[in-house]
C-alpha cells in the first residue's frame, strides 16, 4: 500500500505562568490594522474605509526571468501573470467585477510523473490550481498555462470557506471604522481612534446562524504608549462582520467595568529596554571552504541528502523527494516523497462570550506561508545561510515577493553525532568521535501574536527531525483583578493572572504534519510494534520477566489509527516488505514521536469537530493526492465533515 502519515504533535499546552518576549521587528502587513487618523466620531474620515496597502516588491530580486527546472517547482512570477491573464479572459471572470482568487499554486502533476521524470527531460505540462470566490460562490479551477485552459474540479460538496486572502484580513480590520455604533463605543471606552490597533479573528462554526454568509469578528487593542497592543486588550468588545460586504452585523461590548491595562513595561523592543544588559558575548560559527550544501533553483544537495524545496502559501515550506545517498552502492533512495506542515489547531480554553470561538485554524483560515516574515540574516539564521523567496499570488491574481522566507543552513551546536572510547582495561587506545553537524530548512511565520519556528533537520545517519519552537507574545485578557488576592476562590480566571489587569488564558497549540513516505518506493506498509511484557516459565531462569517485540502490520485505517500511551510502549515503523536489508529484514523508517499529547476536548464540541485529527496522534491512510490537509480543503467555518477523521472512516 502507497501509504502516507499525518502526525499530530502538540507542540504546547500553554497553562500560561509567564509572559513571553519576543523576537520579531516587523509585524505582517495584515495583521493587525492600526490608524494614525485624528477624527471625532462624527468625522467623515472616521467612516471611510481605506483600501488596503499592496505587498510591497523587495528590489533585491523581482524574479521577472525565473523558470521552472523540476516537476515540483512553484508557479513562476511570469506564470502568475498568465494566469491571471487567462483567468480574466475567462467568461466566469470576464463578465464579474467581483472576485477573489484566494490559493493560486502549482498543479503538482500526478506522482508516477514525477516519480519517472529525470533531470534532463521535458517537464509535465505546467498547471494551476486555483481557488477562487466569485460573486459569492467558490470555484476550483486546474489552469493549464501553456494552453489557456480553464477546467472546473469538482471536488464535492463541502461546508466551509477558502483560506483567507492577506486583503480579506486587511480590509475586515478597517471595515468596523465605517460603523458610527463602533466609533462611539471606542471613544465612550476611552480610546483615541489614533492609538487604535485591530485583529481579524476567525470565528470558528457554532451553528446555523453563522452558516451561509462569510463572517468574522474584530476584536481591537490601544497602542497608546506601547506599540505591544497585544497587553492592551478593550476587553469584551467583538465586532461581528460580513467579510464580503463588509457589513457591521453586531457589536458587542461586554467589558465597560474592565480596565485597559497599563502601557508601561509592555514595550519589548531592545531599544527600548531600560538595561540593556549583553549576558553573552557575541558568537559566529565560521565555514572557511563555506557551507557544504548547494541550492540550484529549488533542489538541495547536502552530504548524502538531496530534495526538493519550496515555499507554499498555505503550508509554509513543502520539502518533497527527499532522497538519502547509500554508502555502498553510492545510489540515492527515496525516503520521503512529500512533507509539511497540514494544519495547526489552536483552541483557546475560555468559554466566555468574548472568547469561546478562538480556536484558529492557522495553515488553513490564514495561510501559514501567507503569514511568514522575512528572516533576519545572523539573527534567524546564522552565516553562510542560503535564502529563499516566496513568490505568491495575492487576492486579484498580481503576484509579489516574499523576500527571505525561508533559509538553508548547517548547523552545529557543539553536539555530538557519535562517539565511542575503549576502556582502558581492553589495552585498546581508541577514541572516536564525531561532531554532529546538520543541515537546517528553517522558516519563521508571525501569525498575529504568535511566532512559529518550524526546522526540517537533516542528519548525515539518514535521520529527519522536524522541529517546531514557539515564540512572540500571548494573546491575553483583560480582567478589572490586580491581585490574586481579589479573586473568589471558586472563579475560574480560565487563565492565570500575569500582571495588573492581564489575564493569561489556558489554550493549546497542535500542529500536524504530513508525511507520505516512500521508503524505497511507494509500496510501504506501516507497522506497529508493541513492547510486551513476557513472563518467564518456572526454572527457565532467574529472571521472572522481559520484554518482547510485537510486530503487527496495519492492515486498516482502523489498525493505523495511534493514541500513545505511556503504560501500553510501541514503535511506529514505515517499511518496504518488496525491499530486503542485507540480513533479510524488510527496510524501514521509524517514526519517532516528539513532544506530543491528546485533546481533552469534549469529541462533540464543535471546535473538536472541525479539529478531529486531533483526536489521534498517528493516522496511517492510502495515498490519495486530495488528501492533504487534515482540517479539509475549506477550511473556514467548516463544521467538520471533511477532516482526516472523516477520509480514515471512509
Amino acid at each position: 500500500m502507497d501509504a502516507r502519515i499525518l502526525i499530530r504533535f502538540l507542540v504546547f499546552t500553554c497553562i500560561i505562568a509567564l509572559l513571553l518576549l519576543l523576537t520579531f521587528t516587523n509585524l505582517p502587513y495584515p495583521l493587525p490594522f492600526t490608524t494614525n487618523t485624528n477624527c471625532s466620531v462624527d468625522s467623515p474620515r472616521c467612516n471611510t474605509i481605506k483600501k488596503p496597502p499592496k505587498p510591497k516588491q523587495p528590489i533585491n530580486n523581482l524574479h521577472t526571468s525565473d523558470v521552472p527546472h523540476h516537476p515540483l517547482d512553484p508557479l513562476t512570477l511570469s506564470e502568475l501573470n498568465k494566469v491571471r491573464e487567462i483567468l480574466l479572459s475567462n467568461t466566469l471572470f470576464r463578465n464579474t467585477g467581483k472576485y477573489a482568487l484566494h490559493s493560486v499554486v502549482l498543479e503538482e502533476p500526478d506522482k508516477s510523473v514525477v516519480l519517472r521524470w529525470k533531470y534532463g527531460d521535458e517537464l509535465p505540462a505546467r498547471k494551476a490550481s486555483v481557488i477562487a470566490r466569485v460573486n459569492g460562490v467558490t470555484h476550483v479551477l486546474c489552469v493549464d498555462i501553456g494552453t489557456g485552459e480553464v477546467t472546473p474540479v469538482d471536488v464535492g460538496e463541502h461546508s466551509g470557506y477558502p483560506t483567507m486572502t492577506i486583503e480579506d484580513m486587511t480590509s475586515a480590520t478597517w471595515a468596523p471604522l465605517g460603523n458610527l455604533e463602533f466609533n462611539r463605543t471606542i471613544m465612550a471606552r476611552g480610546i483615541d481612534v489614533k492609538d487604535l490597533a485591530c485583529l481579524p479573528i476567525s470565528l470558528g462554526w457554532f451553528g446555523k446562524k453563522e452558516e451561509n454568509r462569510r463572517l468574522i469578528k474584530v476584536q481591537c487593542y490601544s497602542m497608546e504608549g506601547t506599540v505591544n497592543f497585544y497587553m492592551r486588550p478593550i476587553e469584551g468588545l467583538t465586532v461581528v462582520l460580513d467579510m464580503d460586504t463588509k457589513e457591521v452585523i453586531e457589536i458587542n461590548d461586554n467589558g465597560k467595568n474592565i480596565p485597559i491595562p497599563k502601557a508601561a513595561g509592555t514595550d519589548y523592543r531592545f531599544s527600548v529596554q531600560n538595561a540593556k544588559i549583553n549576558l553573552v558575548n557575541p558568537i559566529s560559527i565560521e565555514q572557511p571552504k563555506g557551507p557544504s550544501f548547494v541550492v540550484d533553483g529549488h533542489l538541495v544537495k547536502w552530504a548524502n541528502w538531496e530534495f526538493h524545496l519550496k515555499p507554499d502559501p498555505r503550508a509554509g515550506v513543502v520539502i518533497s523527494r527527499a532522497m538519502v545517498r547509500d554508502p555502498n552502492s553510492r545510489e540515492m533512495r527515496n525516503v520521503m516523497y512529500k512533507g509539511f506542515t497540514s494544519e495547526l489547531f489552536v483552541p483557546y480554553m475560555d468559554p466566555t462570550d468574548a472568547w469561546y470561538f478562538k480556536t484558529y485554524m492557522d495553515a488553513g483560515e490564514y495561510g501559514f506561508g501567507l503569514q511568514a516574515m522575512p528572516l533576519d540574516p545572523l539573527n534567524d539564521c546564522p552565516r553562510n545561510a542560503y535564502y529563499m523567496d516566496g513568490v505568491f499570488a495575492a487576492g486579484d491574481g498580481i503576484p509579489y515577493v516574499r523576500s527571505n522566507m525561508v533559509c538553508v543552513f548547517e548547523s552545529y551546536a557543539g553536539d555530538i553525532g557519535w562517539r565511542h572510547s575503549e576502556s582502558p582495561i581492553t589495552g585498546m587506545e581508541i577514541r572516536e568521535v564525531r561532531p554532529k553537524v546538520t543541515l537546517v530548512v528553517r522558516m519563521a511565520a508571525s501569525v498575529a501574536n504568535y511566532d512559529y519556528i518550524v526546522d526540517w533537520e537533516f542528519q548525515t545517519d539518514g535521520l529527519i527531525r522536524v522541529k517546531v519552537g514557539l515564540s512572540g507574545i500571548l494573546m491575553v485578557k483583560g480582567t478589572p483583578y490586580i491581585n490574586m488576592n481579589q479573586v473568589n476562590e471558586v472563579e475560574n480566571l480560565h487563565g492565570t493572572l500575569l500582571s495588573e489587569n492581564v489575564i493569561g488564558v489556558i489554550h493549546d497549540h497542535y500542529i500536524t504534519f504530513y508525511l507520505d513516505m516512500d521508503v524505497d518506493g511507494p509500496d510501504n506498509s506501516f507497522v506497529k510494534v508493541n513492547i510486551k511484557r513476557e513472563t518467564t516459565a518456572p526454572e527457565e531462569s532467574p529472571r521472572l520477566s522481559y520484554l518482547k517485540a510485537v510486530r503487527n502490520v496495519a492492515k486498516t485505517e482502523k489498525d493505523a489509527q495511534v493514541k500513545l500511551k505511556l503504560y501500553d510502549p510501541s514503535e511506529y515503523h514505515m517499511v518496504n516488505p518488496s525491499k530486503k536489508t542485507r540480513v533479510g529484514n524488510p527496510v524501514g523508517y521509524k517514526l519517532v514521536p516528539g513532544g506530543t499529547a491528546a485533546s481533552l476536548l469534549d469529541l462533540n464540541d464543535p471546535p473538536q469537530k472541525r479539529g478531529a485529527f486531533t483526536n489521534n496522534q498517528i493516522w496511517v491512510t492510502p495515498y490519495n493526492k486530495s488528501e492533504e490537509w487534515a482540517g479539509g480543503l475549506f477550511t473556514y467555518q467548516s463544521q467538520g465533515d471533511d477532516t482526516l477523521a472523516v477520509w480514515s472512516e471512509r
